[in-house]
Parts: structure tokens; sequence; C-alpha cells
């Protein structure tokens, strides 16, 4: 504003006058001020703006860069934060940088609310950090807690995984897990039930993983390495270990899904590739985000306490690389 005052050959007060729509400058002013502006090429500052109102309208994003589903999680937040007037401070966890410090990263930046996707550190780690900043955490079940939780019903979309296997005419159905990573437990638990309720305790089997390429590759090179059968079916923690599994199979000479049906969780935009074609339990991604920054929003507004926890409806997307064991064709 120092420099258009100068350019004009007015005070610094004026401008600020001009700029704000405030009374005090004669037509012919507030034209040559703008007209100033555009050649010196002028914006104003609206973070500056906004932090002297005590408002910072940025929302801070925690995400896990390798994970594409949590990419997709992004891109969907973006629209749905500028509808409301919310910038975004992203904070990305990757090996050498642990979500603490992505989060205390986030909060540096001035954002007034956290939307965390997929968090992995402790229950009460969570609990606390709501006490300090309104958040709301995508994709994972907190109970107990004044955050508000988006997510997913997990249970019936991994029940449908073993329905649709079944119903294929398969019987050996491998499950590699999360462990305790978001919706881990409770995919689990739904594997197991959907297996006993179709007289399939006796095959059940559970091989520790977690919701990376690696995992699924491990468990891949187990199964390969073992003296006995493969499984005609292996349904993954989510997309990207289930690509592990996909990819060392493959090099190994295994037809998927002629051999072994392979069916991931999330249906991330990787899924959809012609070359990986995955079969996958859809989550609404668009419509989690938007529900997480509305729910940002209402704790800001103070339109309501936090607490609240919002599930949507998941639903098997069936591509190219699930079908009939080969002992059912």
């Amino acid at each position: 504003m120092a420099d258009v005052a100068a350019e004009v050959g007015v005070s610094r007060a004026l401008v600020s006058l001009v700029f704000r729509g405030q009374p005090g400058a004669s037509p012919d002013t507030r034209e040559r001020v703008f007209d100033a502006a555009a050649r010196l090429g002028y914006k104003p500052d609206m973070a500056a703006r906004l932090l002297a109102r005590g408002r910072s309208k940025v929302l801070g994003v925690l995400f896990t860069a390798r994970n594409p589903y949590h990419v997709d999680l992004v891109e969907a937040i973006y629209p749905a934060a500028e509808e409301l007037g919310y910038d975004l401070v992203l904070s990305a966890t990757v090996p050498t940088r642990n979500e603490h410090n992505a989060i205390e990263a986030l909060i540096g930046h001035r954002s007034e609310a956290l939307l965390l996707c997929g968090p992995t550190i402790p229950d009460a780690d969570v609990t606390e950090l709501g006490t300090r900043v309104p958040t709301v955490v995508l994709g994972r079940h907190i109970k107990d807690a004044r955050i508000d939780v988006v997510t997913s019903y997990d249970r019936p979309g991994a029940r449908e995984v073993v329905d649709y296997l079944v119903g294929l005419g398969h019987r050996d159905i491998v499950h590699v897990d999360a462990g305790n990573r978001p919706g881990g437990p409770e995919r689990r638990r739904a594997y197991r039930d959907a297996m006993r309720a179709h007289g399939l305790a006796d095959r059940i089997r559970v091989i520790p993983g977690n919701h990376s390429q690696e995992g699924g590759s491990d468990a891949a090179r187990l199964l390969l390495e073992e003296d006995a059968p493969l499984p005609t079916a292996v349904f993954a923690a989510n997309d990207q270990c289930a690509i592990g599994l996909l990819d060392v199979f493959t090099r190994a000479g295994v037809k998927i899904p002629e051999q072994v049906s392979i069916v991931g969780y999330d249906d991330s935009h990787i899924a959809g590739l012609s070359h990986i074609d995955l079969t996958t339990v859809r989550q609404d991604a668009r419509r989690l985000a938007r529900l997480a920054v509305e729910a940002a929003d209402e704790q800001l507004r103070g339109a309501r306490e936090p607490g609240v926890c919002l599930k949507l409806e998941s639903k098997l997307v069936v591509r190219g690389t699930s079908g009939p064991p080969a002992a059912a064709e």
C-alpha cells in the first residue's frame, strides 16, 4: 500500500480506505489508486487481514504421502473447503517424518481446525489434540472423544467381499490384514465372521500385513514359498496391499484371476487403471471429504459440540482381478 500511495501521491491511510471500500476518497482518487495498484501488481494480503480479525480460515490436513487413497481425499477436500471460504495447509507423513511432527507443523501454520486422514497415533493422543484445536478424523474409528469422525462402515464392506468370493466358488480365501491401522481390526473381524457364516471356519487364515505395497509383497512371497497350494483368493487390507500382492504373483507367473483372485479396499484412483483393473471396495472419497470439511466448519462456528460420528456405506466394485476358481469353472 505504501508503494501505491507513493505512485498516486496520496497517504497510505487513504489507500487503505479505498481498498476497504470506506468513504473519504473522491471517485477520481479511487480510480487512480486502483489503476496504480493494477500497474504495480498489488494484491491485498487476505491472510494478514483474517489474522488481524483473529481468524486464519485455514484447515490443516494430515495425510500419508505414499497412500493413493489419502491423495484422493486431499483432492476432494480442496473444492469442499473453497466452497466454505477455507484454504488448506497440507502436512504429509513420510518414512522420515512422523505424525506428531506433521500435526505440530499444521498447528504452527495457524490452522483453525485439523482434518486427519487415517491417523495412526494412539487414541489418547487424538483425544488430547481435540482439546487443543477442533479436529476431524477421516477413516478411523475413535470412540468417546471430543472430536468428529467421518468414515465408512468397514464391516459390511469386508463381509461383501467374502460373500462375493464364496458366491464365485472360492473356499480357500486368505486375508492380508492391516494390524491395528485404521480399518484393520474391523475388516479382519468381518472377514472371520463372514467365513464362519459360510461354514468355512476351518479355512480362515489371516496373514499379518499393513496398508503398504510392501506388506502385500511380503504376504505374496510367504504364500509362494510355502510347500502348499496357493489360496484361490486373497482379500487385501487396502488397494496398496493388493497391488503388492498382484505385482509379486504376476512376476512369479501366477495367473490373475485364473489361479488367484485378488480384492482390495478403498477404490483409490490407481485401482481403476487399465493395467491394474483391481476388484475393490469403494469408499466415497468426495462425500467423506465434504462431510469432514462441513464438520470442521460447524465446530469452528460453534454450531454444535464435537463428538459426532458420521458413517457412509461402501460398495464392492468388480473388475478384472477376480473370477471363479479354476475348479469351479
